[in-house]
Order: structure tokens, then sequence, then C-alpha cells
């Protein structure tokens, strides 16, 4: 699973997602991409099942490009725990991601073998998301 190496601060606030991707919001490596078509938090393991979603349809042909990264610590407390006493400790990793965003790029396969990858893979994602093609202009 994808999660940083180190972070600096350990626990970070909860915040919103608002608005619309200003980068990370067109196709940069390969000739398919999954764009995000509404805003949420995305886990390293719905990240992770995604991936092998996709590879294991491609049979390991092609490549993917993951272009989100898990970066924000999500905490949590224990069960049967009261009310106060501080906030709990970093549970998993998480993704921000806007409307917009590109999530996964592909290359090296067919379209009709991409666009049916990319929906497998956005069958474990919490969001609604786009099939894009390339434009070769």
């Amino acid at each position: 699973m994808l999660m940083p190496k180190r972070t600096k601060f350990r626990k970070v606030r909860k915040g919103r997602i608002t608005g619309v991707a200003t980068s990370g919001n067109y196709i940069a490596f390969g000739d398919f991409a999954l764009q995000s078509m509404g805003s949420d938090r995305i886990t390293s393991r719905q990240i992770e099942a995604s991936r092998q979603a996709m590879t294991r349809y491609i049979k390991r042909g092609g490549k993917i490009w993951i272009r989100i990264f898990p970066h924000t610590p999500v905490t949590r407390k224990p069960q049967d725990v009261k009310m106060g006493s501080g906030k709990g400790n970093p549970e998993f990793f998480v993704a921000k991601v806007r409307p917009g965003t590109i999530l996964f790029e592909m290359q090296g396969v067919s379209e009709e073998i991409a666009r049916e990858a990319m929906r497998l893979a956005s069958h474990k994602l919490p969001i609604k998301t786009k099939f894009l093609v390339k434009d070769e202009a």
C-alpha cells in the first residue's frame, strides 16, 4: 500500500475539499486516463485495490501510472472510549481528490481493454469517474 515514508506533523485536521482540480488535471504520461467527477478522500487501500483490478485485467501488458498519492493521515480513537482526552492515533492515509483530478493513466493496450480495466478500477473507488482518451493532435 502507498504511504509516506515519514511525515513532519503526525496529525492533520479533516478540512474541506472544495473547488475543482487546478493541478494534476491533464493526461501527462499515458494514452488513456481515469478522471474523478466528484470530491472525496480516497484511501491507500482503495488505490491499491483499483491498481490490482487494472493490472489483473490487462494481464501485465501495458503500463499503469498512479497519479494520486495518500499524504494525509486519518486518525481514529479506539472502540468504547469516552469523549474527550485528545485526538486519536493515525490509522491510515488518504489522498484528497477534487473534481477533474486524473487518478490513473494507462498506455500500451487497446482502447477497449483500457476502458474495461478502468471501469473495473472505478468500481473500487468511492467517487464517480470518467474515462478519457488523449487527443492525438
